[in-house]
């Protein structure tokens, strides 16, 4: 018979073995890690989507940006170039989908690498001060990345509100003072501007956006020379959704083809969202139990190996 040495596991390997199912385990939680962020971006993206599909089709429900039609003059025009909504609502969603992802795993492996430093690998060994660790770490990475963002976008945004900016009353908005002043321009484009000043102030002024946007009802009706204003028909159909809660005229409900072709759109990303947080959490849950059940494997290994 062979002697018993030989049918003897080596200690060494398994030590390698228990290594070999650490790095499954870290990779099976990095790999939960990015599914549950996926899963956060999935929940956001539940309460932006319809606002995201509006925009691709050049819509919204409120008024987003200020529109300067072409019959304005050329001082009026310099005074503030409104951005793309849509654009801007590409780029403030894609830095929110950036500084989650670099902020929530940015953070573990800030964590991670205070670890090789002996008073932050004794003091990690508490779970709670683990995790507090952590939360610093996000923070600290978050509030570097929304300085970075501000900091890109410069001073131009800040030009642009400061042309519809007013305390309480309208009138005391740089584009209610100007327009004042402007005693050629036809009293519908003073309204039509006037309305959306009223609408982009924080929190929207209703009392007084309501009756510029009535004087534009009436004027589409009854000036002949309202098509040669240039006025924008998904603004006008924003400012009557956003006041009235539906299109009052026919320049907005040429619209309506538009809106319930977005309205489509938006069901099929909301089931598709829907489908992406679904698959997302089960597949989070199931690696961050598999990566636990290999940890509690390794550690019985390790306790009998000592």
């Amino acid at each position: 018979m062979p002697p018993l040495d030989e049918y003897a596991v080596n200690p060494r390997e398994i030590e390698q073995g228990v290594v070999v199912l650490k790095k499954r385990q870290h990779r099976l939680m990095l790999l939960g890690v990015t599914t549950s962020t996926l899963a956060i971006v999935s929940m956001l993206g539940l309460f932006l989507h319809q606002e995201l599909v509006y925009g691709f089709f050049g819509l919204s429900t409120e008024i987003q940006q200020l529109h300067l039609p072409v019959s304005v003059d050329a001082n009026l025009a310099s005074m503030g170039d409104s951005p793309d909504f849509f654009l801007s609502l590409l780029s403030w969603f894609g830095w929110l989908i950036l500084k989650l992802f670099a902020s929530f795993i940015g953070a573990f492996f800030v964590v991670h690498f205070l670890k090789k430093i002996r008073y932050f690998y004794v003091k990690f060994q508490s779970f709670v001060q683990k995790f507090v660790g952590w939360l610093i770490a996000f923070i600290l990475i978050w509030a570097g990345l929304t300085y970075w963002q501000h900091d890109l976008q410069g001073d131009h945004d800040d030009a642009y509100q400061q042309v519809v900016y007013y305390d309480s009353n309208i009138n005391d908005s740089e584009v209610a003072r100007y327009l004042a002043d402007a005693n050629d321009m036809a009293a519908p484009i003073k309204s039509y501007l006037l309305a959306q000043t009223a609408l982009l102030h924080q929190p929207a002024d209703l009392s007084a956006a309501r009756p510029h946007v009535l004087r534009l009802i009436n004027a589409e009706q009854n000036d002949q020379a309202f098509e040669e204003y240039g006025f924008k028909p998904e603004q006008l159909w924003s400012m009557q959704q956003q006041v009235y809660g539906k299109s009052m005229t026919p320049l907005a409900e040429s619209l309506n083809s538009q809106v319930q072709q977005a309205n489509r759109v938006t069901e099929l990303v909301q089931i598709l969202i829907w489908a992406m947080l679904a698959a997302s959490a089960v597949f989070s849950l199931i690696l961050f139990l598999l990566a636990q059940a290999i940890k509690k494997r390794a550690l019985r290994i390790e306790q009998r190996l000592n």
